[in-house]
This record gives structure tokens, sequence and C-alpha cells, in this order.
């Protein structure tokens, strides 16, 4: 069984991608179950030390997010290989289903699909408050557990405003979630990640993308230029949900909300519960609050310990004074 950093003994492949491979692992220091994530065989030979970079950044960007729907990243380093290293990821092992394995059953219960956007869209508020887009929020990237839905793989995150590594390359992303201003070359920013967030409110609640196309093509051409379909008629559905979704899918990004705001729109129409930067909600940090002056005085008081009590008599009773 392959070991590695002398510590990840790697059980079985769960995932496999374009670029690199997830493994259910074991952490023999810990003794607990891990996910390794490593370069696919059939790329870590090629990219040399442009791969170890990317891997670091992708763990660098996770590990600044500790929030309760992003996956937890543990540890990351490389392993020695005939000629090369091949850098890997620790991360929390996630068990469950992923949304998109949910969606090719059908469209789901709006109450379900909004409290599952609600969770995403709060998982992108901490990433964006910590200067991170994920830029490719999809179904395959979202597992859906007992304890809510986890956003997976930031591998090609970056940071708010990054340009694409290589510029005349391909789009980075999934063609159906990636917003049209970045086929025209715009950076990645917070907006980007909201058009992701609308197609994924709209495919949840509907069954379908925005758009439909014969080919990646005609799809780019129309999320560029065409509106997107209506939305079918569903019983019950607040209408600030669909306001929502029609505004994260404006093709103008400054007319898209933000993912705090999204999250608490969202989570309010099912009266759900998510967990949002609580820095973008307070609106004069400069402030000190009021301090009374018996809280001043408790603060600025020697630690001492107490007295012990007195021992009471042997007969069990005290005399009054």
């Amino acid at each position: 069984m392959r070991t590695l950093g002398g510590r990840y003994q790697l059980v079985n492949r769960i995932g496999l991608g374009g670029m690199s491979e997830v493994w259910r692992g074991h952490d023999q220091v810990l003794d607990r179950p891990v996910a390794v994530k490593i370069m696919a065989p059939a790329v870590e030979g090629t990219l040399g030390e442009v791969g170890v970079e990317l891997v670091r950044a992708e763990a660098r960007s996770a590990a600044r997010l500790a929030h309760p729907n992003v996956a937890g990243v543990h540890d990351f380093g490389t392993s020695p290989a005939p000629g090369r290293d091949v850098p890997y990821i620790v991360m929390e092992l996630v068990e469950g289903q992923t949304l998109s394995r949910h969606l090719a059953a059908g469209r789901l219960d709006w109450r379900i699909g909004v409290r599952i956007c609600a969770e995403v869209a709060a998982a992108l508020a901490a990433a964006h408050a910590e200067q991170v887009v994920h830029r490719d929020i999809k179904p395959a990237n979202i597992m859906l557990t007992p304890a809510g839905a986890k956003v997976l793989d930031f591998g090609i995150a970056a940071a708010v405003g990054s340009p694409d590594p290589d510029p005349d390359g391909p789009v980075m992303g999934t063609p159906a979630y990636i917003a049209p201003e970045r086929f025209e070359g715009m950076p990645a920013t917070p907006a980007t990640d909201m058009f992701a967030l609308g197609t994924l409110i709209y495919h949840c609640i509907s069954g379908r993308l925005p758009w439909s196309a014969r080919t990646n093509t005609e799809l780019v051409v129309a999320e560029r230029f065409e509106d997107p379909e209506p939305l079918p008629h569903i019983d019950g559905l607040p209408p600030e949900v669909l306001d929502l979704c029609s505004r994260c899918l404006a093709k103008d990004p400054a007319d898209r909300p933000t993912a705090l705001v999204a999250a608490l729109l969202l989570a309010e129409a099912v009266d759900a519960r998510v967990y949002v930067p609580l820095a973008d909600l307070e609106p004069d940090l400069q402030r000190a609050p009021a301090i009374s002056p018996w809280d001043e005085a408790a603060a600025s008081a020697p630690t001492s310990a107490a007295p012990r009590a007195a021992a009471p008599s042997r007969g069990g009773r005290h005399r009054a004074g």
C-alpha cells in the first residue's frame, strides 16, 4: 500500500478528474481517515515544478477558509518519484454524494435546492472575504452530507482580480457555469462566482440549465448574447428567490449580488441557518464599543486566587453572630 510523507496510506481511489485523482487515505499519525488529492499519472510528469506550485496554491487557498460548508485542508507535501516530486494535498474526507448525482435524477424540491444553494453561497462569502475566487462552482464540486453541503476542489481558485496563467489559453472552468465576461478576457472576481451560483440555483429548482445548446460554443454565445430561458412555474417558490437567480445571471457583473446577500436571502426563504463572515455585517469597525466603568474595573483588576471557605464545625452547626 503506497504511503505519502511517511504517514498517509492510500487505501482506494474515490475520484478522478482531468489533472488529479482523489484517494481515500489513512493518517497513521493521528489515526483518522482522510482524502488525499494527487496529480493524475498522465500529467504528473509533464508539469514539473509548475505542477507543484499549482497544487501548493490550491492547498493555500482552501486552507485559509475555516467554514462548515468548505472541505478542510490538513496538509500539503511532495512525494519523491524518479526524476521529480509529486505534490499532494491531504483534506477532510467528506462522506456523501455529489449534487451532480442527485440532479441526474431530475430537479430537486425547491426547498432542498434553495437550502443547498444558501450553504454554497455562505461558503463563497467566506472565500470572497479572504479574497479567494473559486472559479469552478458546479454540481460535481458540491458534496451533500448529513451535516450539509460542502464545497470541494479549489484546484483552479485564484486571488480576486488575478489574471489567468495563460491569457491566450482556454478559460478555466466548466462552460455552463462560466460568467460571460470571462470569455472577454476579464479576470476572475467574486461576481464570476455569483454567475455560477445563479446557474446552480436555476439548475437545482428546474432540473436544467438556463441556456439550451448543442455544443460548448453555442452555449458560450447564448450566455453572452441571449437571456436565460424563463423558469417554469414552481408552486410555493418565493419571488425573491426568482429575483435573486435573475440578478446572479445578469450580463453585467456589477448587477450581480454579493455572496453574503445571496446566502442570507436564500437561507431566509427556507428558514435555514448559514454561517457568514461577521466582518461584512459590521458597518463601522473603527468605532470602539462603549465599555461600562464596572467592566473597565473588572478588566484591569489583577488575577488572584479566591480564599478557601471556612470549614464547618464538627457539629455541623454555626452560631449566629
